[in-house]
């Protein structure tokens, strides 16, 4: 079965928001959708271009004195039914995440505790730069009240990042107490 290319529809849903151009597209990926659906730069223009071919958006070149030729991309009707049509349909797996900490964790019996607590606590730090990140781009969206119909989908989003961050730095938290806590017990600190 053929593997549905799903940063096709990234970029068709991410010109309904008014990024039109190769560059706003890369600022509103880095700024939002890059928390949990990762593009490249390296594929947004390729993307742009089999839309253009394919009838699902059209592009504009708007000369500039001194610079390149800017293109502005649109969404074709035909591209905002195909956005649709994809929205309907009900995903067709949960993605597995791919976690270097859960993979080292898996493996922690051939380390030493206090290697797999660094490993912990590091991740925890990196978490909570995560969730003020969140929560700032929280800040941002609730300023802008021009999008409104967007907005309240876009905070829900943000609520999944929050939720899901907040539990795993208390999975942290509590791996690290077991750790620290079997460690007492048998009275030894290293592997």
């Amino acid at each position: 079965m053929k593997k549905m290319n799903h940063t096709k529809y990234a970029i068709l849903g991410i010109l309904t928001t008014g990024c039109n151009t190769g560059y706003a597209i890369k600022q509103l990926i880095d700024q939002s959708l890059n928390h949990f659906w990762k593009i490249s730069y390296g594929q947004i223009y390729p993307t742009l271009k089999k839309l253009v071919a394919d009838g699902l958006a059209t592009v504009q070149v708007i000369p500039q004195e001194g610079k390149p030729d800017r293109k502005e991309y649109y969404l074709t009707t035909t591209g905002k039914l195909e956005l649709q049509k994809w929205l309907q349909q009900p995903i067709s797996e949960i993605p597995v995440e791919k976690n270097e900490l859960l993979l080292k964790l898996f493996f922690s019996s051939h380390q030493s505790n206090a290697s797999t607590i660094q490993h912990l606590e590091h991740y925890r730090d990196k978490l909570s730069e995560s969730y003020n990140t969140y929560k700032e781009i929280e800040k941002m969206i609730t300023s802008y009240p021009s999008n409104e119909n967007d907005a309240q989908f876009w905070i829900f989003t943000l609520d999944y990042g929050i939720r899901t961050t907040l539990a795993a730095i208390e999975w942290c938290d509590a791996t690290i107490q077991e750790i620290q806590n079997k460690e007492d017990l048998n009275g030894q600190t290293d592997i």
